[in-house]
């Protein structure tokens, strides 16, 4: 399938650069995508990066940077995120989150919640010995052929 954007963000490994980050992720959004799948794929950046730099990075100074590339095609959006830090199992991490199922962890939810809002959940380690974490989400085919200024704004302004 075609890709319509793609658009490329690099910010420093440091929490306070969420904002910047989701402010730049905005920038691929399209008024076909619906809200609710919208505000998965921010809540999915946002854990993704927010994992990246709590747990990837949590030894590398905050001036090694996190690169995310996203991809924007007609059904589905693609994230990837690269981060510098040691590689773990993600399918073996989910099996063992599963079995807690403990909804008062204090730290542990961001993979199964990503789990849940990705159709498609991958984590490879690149001969450029990086990590990329890669979440997909297909849109759904809920959406409004005439969404209103004010529901674009709240889709935005969250």
């Amino acid at each position: 399938m075609k890709v319509l954007q793609t658009i490329y963000i690099e910010v420093l490994g440091d929490l306070r650069e969420l904002d910047k980050l989701l402010l730049e992720f905005n920038r691929i959004y399209r008024d076909f995508i619906p809200c609710r799948d919208w505000l998965e794929c921010r809540l999915a950046l946002a854990e993704g990066f927010t994992n990246a730099v709590r747990h990837a990075h949590k030894n590398i100074p905050p001036e090694i940077t996190i690169e995310i590339e996203v991809l924007l095609r007609r059904n589905y959006l693609e994230i990837r995120i690269w981060d510098y830090g040691s590689a773990f199992n993600l399918q073996e991490f989910i099996v063992k989150t599963a079995r807690k199922h403990n909804s008062w962890l204090s730290s542990g939810r961001g993979i199964p919640l990503l789990n849940k809002i990705a159709d498609r959940l991958d984590y490879q380690r690149t001969k450029q010995n990086r990590n990329c974490l890669l979440i997909i989400k297909r849109f759904s085919d809920h959406r409004s052929k005439n969404t209103t200024t004010e529901q674009k704004n709240i889709c935005m302004d969250i």
